[in-house]
């Protein structure tokens, strides 16, 4: 018997050196045609307009072109599947974002997990929110607001586009750290939040730093802090959320790339460092911060993990705002 079981380990360590060979070797004619992101949203998004604009300079840096394909439905779930069951050899990728820890706290099970099936590759960076007032309302400061909703428990009120956005995680975040009983509203989409924040039927609301900026410019609105760890350039004499005593202004709608889990290392660090050459250009960073998107490069497990400490962040305020699952 011994005789036969040396010859099936002989034979099990033959047959790993011969697949790690096979992936070293498909590893090392990587890129050969042209690579598939599969984007777990609607055409337009800003993930959507970040990605092409990233990866467009990285296609004339690697030589070979990125497909963008959208896939959006299940709350952004059935993308992220797909490329979670997809051939881990560096042709199908995931164009992942800050939705996939919010998917953690709004599904009771996903076909997939996050931290386990996917690596890591590069992070693009990062959109913050601003902490809008309404009008006429008499709030000119964070200080402002946090004292008139303790003063009135359950009586003010701030918007969200939906249970599990953004902008919905951003008023809960805040809502805890200060503290606050007040009642959130959702809506359907942006500009009917907008709309009733300008009218004051809202009190408050957390609105990606691109649509927010016009609307503090023309005084609509009225910006009370911003949820980066240094002030925004535009608006210099507005603070961070940070510098107001509370602590939650690293708060980002991130994304980035992700591979399918077992892709090998060689691929993942190939694309790292084509991606983190694209957003030290001086004239990418300045697109993208057209379009209110700061930059933050990565090597791979610094984002492995950013991307855990993100879900671990989420799933923690989930139970502390007593966020139910939709199933």
């Amino acid at each position: 018997m011994r005789p036969l079981r040396t010859l099936w380990i002989a034979g099990c360590i033959v047959g790993a050196l011969a697949i790690a060979g096979g992936t070293a070797a498909a590893a090392q004619g990587w890129p050969s045609r042209q690579i598939l992101v599969v984007s777990p949203f609607f055409a337009g998004t800003t993930y959507d307009l970040v990605a092409r604009l990233v990866l467009d300079q990285v296609t004339r840096q690697i030589g070979q072109p990125f497909v963008i394909e959208n896939r959006p439905g299940g709350g952004s779930s059935a993308g992220v599947a797909s490329v979670v069951r997809a051939e881990p050899d560096g042709y199908t990728l995931l164009l992942s974002s800050s939705d996939m820890s919010s998917a953690v706290i709004l599904h009771k099970s996903l076909p997939y997990d996050a931290l386990r099936d996917l690596e890591p590759v590069a992070l693009f960076g990062g959109q913050p929110s601003m902490l809008l007032a309404a009008p006429g309302k008499g709030f000119s400061t964070v200080d402002d607001l946090v004292t008139a909703a303790k003063a009135n428990p359950g009586k003010l009120k701030f918007a969200s586009v939906g249970i599990g956005s953004a902008s919905h995680l951003a008023g809960e975040r805040f809502r805890v750290v200060a503290g606050l009983n007040v009642r959130h509203v959702a809506y359907p989409g942006p500009f009917e939040a907008l709309n009733d924040l300008t009218a004051g039927r809202v009190d408050f609301y957390f609105v990606p730093i691109t649509p927010a900026l016009p609307l503090a410019a023309q005084g609509k609105v009225v910006p009370l802090a911003v949820s980066t760890t240094a002030r925004w350039p535009p608006l210099p004499d507005l603070p961070t959320l940070g510098e107001m005593g509370y602590p939650i202004s690293t708060f980002l709608i991130w994304c980035g790339l992700s591979a399918p889990d077992k892709t090998p290392r060689d691929i993942v660090d190939r694309l790292n460092e084509a991606v983190r050459a694209a957003l030290e250009l001086p004239a990418i960073q300045k697109r993208l911060e057209r379009i209110g998107f700061k930059t933050a490069a990565m090597d791979p497990d610094q984002y492995a993990q950013f991307f855990a400490d993100d879900m671990a962040s989420t799933i923690k305020l989930g139970k502390d705002a007593d966020i139910a699952p939709k199933n």
